[in-house]
């Protein structure tokens, strides 16, 4: 059987950007393994993600409601596979290496919390004398040691070049490293990618359900510029429809207009500083995939607004508080009774301490789970 990952690390050689990340160049795993004779690195890193415990568990963690509200509301995992879908369009047309935009995407919320951003801030302050908790620092946890996958090695064994793209937030730091190796001042523009599409499929998606929901109104969002110009594409597109369908295409322009200025952008930022390879790209004189400032404009009153009427909207504060405090009794919980954790989680204890530990146990909890447990040991 001829070597089919060979094959296609030769035509990413032959038909990628001369700035997109090869997987025949990937700067390797922490622990090393023979290559795959199907499948280059990239991809193996995507299905150990897909794979993965930690990845499964998003299809029960909050993205605006709390999971089980409604069957038709995104979850973690549908906002993820969303995201997915925009960061390959982006990096095929950017000829940058999709599977490796794709991987960055699926694992970049498999450490985040139940219960949303609340749910994030209440296990920050738990842990607030022990290194606080960042859901971006802690996907790179879970897919570094908490996951239980290979006789040899705790964690999936990724490659470089995915650890470093969860990194978004750390890349700036001047100095900033993964394993000796710089991963800034910008990241590789797969990471880039991954990061804008993070933002394209929430602002287009939560609007989806907001309106669903009925806590976001049309005369609301008419109210709004980047509303109005996705009005206006749907007009075109489709002379008199409305209602619903109107609606729906209405939702699916807010996605093109983002996707279509971040090409623009990202094409006319490439001619300009012109690199030629991964080192180009993160020492730019500036970020090159991002959106325009007229755009940028647009949507920093977008996202205001979802703020204003969607995330703090009552309904969706007070539920989503009401069960992170309940997660603040489950961890204070487990912190007194260590033994009521699962016996993986259990022998981490001396090598991590109690708290990180608890913490580690309480971020990989389902809503799901989490509410079970707080039935279970009576936190109410």
């Amino acid at each position: 059987m001829s070597n089919i990952r060979q094959e296609w690390e030769n035509l990413e050689s032959a038909d990628l950007a001369p700035y997109a990340a090869l997987s025949a160049q990937s700067r390797g795993r922490r622990f090393p393994e023979n290559e795959h004779p199907l499948r280059s690195c990239f991809q193996r890193d995507r299905d150990r993600v897909l794979h993965s415990r930690c990845f499964r568990r998003l299809e029960y963690k909050t993205q605006v409601f709390v999971n089980g509200t409604a069957d038709h509301y995104r979850t973690r995992l549908t906002h993820t596979i969303e995201m997915a879908a925009v960061g390959r369009t982006l990096a095929r047309a950017f000829c940058v290496n999709e599977d490796l935009t794709e991987t960055v995407c699926l694992a970049h919320d498999v450490g985040h919390s139940p219960f949303g951003h609340r749910g994030e801030a209440v296990l920050d302050d738990l842990m607030k004398e022990h290194g606080g908790f960042d859901h971006n620092l802690q996907s790179l946890r879970a897919v570094e040691k908490l996951e239980y996958q290979y006789p040899h090695f705790n964690g999936l064994n990724l490659t470089w070049e995915v650890r470093a793209g969860l990194l978004k937030h750390e890349a700036a730091t001047p100095g900033a490293q993964l394993d000796g190796f710089p991963i800034g001042p910008f990241q590789m523009l797969e990471a880039q990618i991954a990061d804008v599409a993070d933002d394209i499929a929430y602002h287009a998606h939560d609007t989806d359900d907001g309106l669903s929901a009925g806590l976001i109104t049309l005369d609301q969002l008419c109210e709004l510029d980047f509303w109005n110009a996705a009005v206006v594409r749907t007009n075109e597109q489709y002379p008199g429809i409305d209602g619903a369908p109107h609606r729906r295409v209405t939702i699916r322009n807010l996605l093109d207009l983002q996707v279509e200025d971040v090409l623009r952008e990202g094409r006319c930022r490439l001619n300009k500083f012109a690199p030629q390879s991964v080192a180009d790209v993160m020492n730019a004189p500036e970020r090159i995939i991002c959106f325009s400032a007229g755009m940028s404009a647009m949507l920093t009153e977008f996202s205001d607004f979802l703020y204003r009427q969607l995330y703090d909207h009552p309904d969706v504060v007070n539920a989503n508080v009401e069960a992170a405090e309940l997660m603040r009794g489950l961890f204070l919980n487990y912190l007194e009774h260590p033994e009521t954790m699962g016996h993986k989680a259990r022998k981490r204890i001396p090598a991590e301490g109690l708290a990180r530990t608890v913490c580690d146990y309480v971020a990989g909890c389902t809503d799901r789970y989490a509410l079970e447990e707080c039935e279970k040991y009576k936190i109410f």
